[in-house]
């Protein structure tokens, strides 16, 4: 009896086209694709797939075959980044990605990365875009979170109202952005606790109205003080607030995603208890 075929799981393929140091630390590359579907959302996102050193995988790569012929040690390191932007005229995906030195996979091998190189992917996924009949619009977050908070500005409709927090290391870090409308953009520079000034912004703000709709992302420190003073001080419903932790500090995305899992678990087994 023949062993069934491995599940297809393959991955999008796409090809370094140039790459741009847009800060000290933040690297753009902008990539041509001819399998991205855009989602409609203003922070979607790409599990990018990175291979393991000294390990080749057969193309097209299929996370379904790697599962079945290769061990778990030998599997492609998974990294999600938001997508800055999408060009379905040129074809053109554009990632930026946060580079300290040779700290990480992605960072590294993006300032490195060179015309003609190779990125596989899987996604995209994403769930937030700004509500066009929204009062006005909240954004906050730090680097990680930028190109979606960057990429949902230019989206926000025609004279929306918007407040937007980001904080980066510091000014050298600050981007350009495309910002048009009501929309009110404040830099803040990192200095002591990490995301304690944006913290003490969202809770010293006084909201022109309830009428709002939300975004907040980051590191899970400052975004968990911010859920809960956002849901219980504020007493925003859910459906007006999008809200996660990108990362941790002290735990890479393994660790993170474990991490978040297991809180997951336990969550589950608590409502249904």
């Amino acid at each position: 009896m023949t062993s069934p075929a491995p599940r297809s799981r393959r991955a999008k393929l796409a090809v370094v086209r140039r790459r741009e140091r847009i800060t000290p630390h933040m690297i753009r590359l902008v990539l041509s694709c001819d399998e991205f579907v855009d989602n409609g959302t203003s922070d979607h996102y790409v599990k990018l797939l990175f291979p393991k050193p000294g390990v080749s995988y057969p193309e097209p790569l299929d996370m379904g075959v790697v599962r079945e012929q290769f061990p778990a040690e030998q599997w492609p390191t998974m990294r999600t980044y938001t997508v800055r932007s999408w060009d379905e005229a040129a074809k053109e995906l554009t990632i930026d990605f946060v580079y300290h030195g040779d700290e990480g996979i992605a960072g590294p091998w993006a300032a490195s990365a060179q015309p003609g190189d190779k990125l596989w992917f899987n996604g995209p996924g994403g769930a937030y875009l700004p509500n066009p009949e929204a009062g006005w619009h909240l954004l906050v977050g730090d680097e990680s979170a930028l190109p979606a908070i960057s990429a949902a500005i230019e989206q926000l409709p025609a004279g929306a109202r918007a407040k937007v927090f980001v904080e980066v290391e510091n000014e050298s870090e600050q981007q350009k952005l495309d910002i048009s409308g009501d929309v009110e953009l404040t830099w803040f520079h990192r200095a002591g606790t990490r995301g304690a000034d944006l913290v003490r912004a969202v809770e010293e703000l006084e909201f022109p109205s309830d009428d709002v709709h939300v975004f907040v992302h980051g590191e899970a420190g400052f975004v968990t003080q911010l859920r809960r003073h956002l849901y219980a001080d504020r007493g925003l419903p859910r459906d007006r607030v999008s809200i996660s932790g990108y990362w941790r500090l002290g735990k890479n995305e393994d660790g993170w995603q474990a991490e978040k899992a297991e809180t997951a678990r336990k969550e589950r087994e608590t409502a249904s208890a």
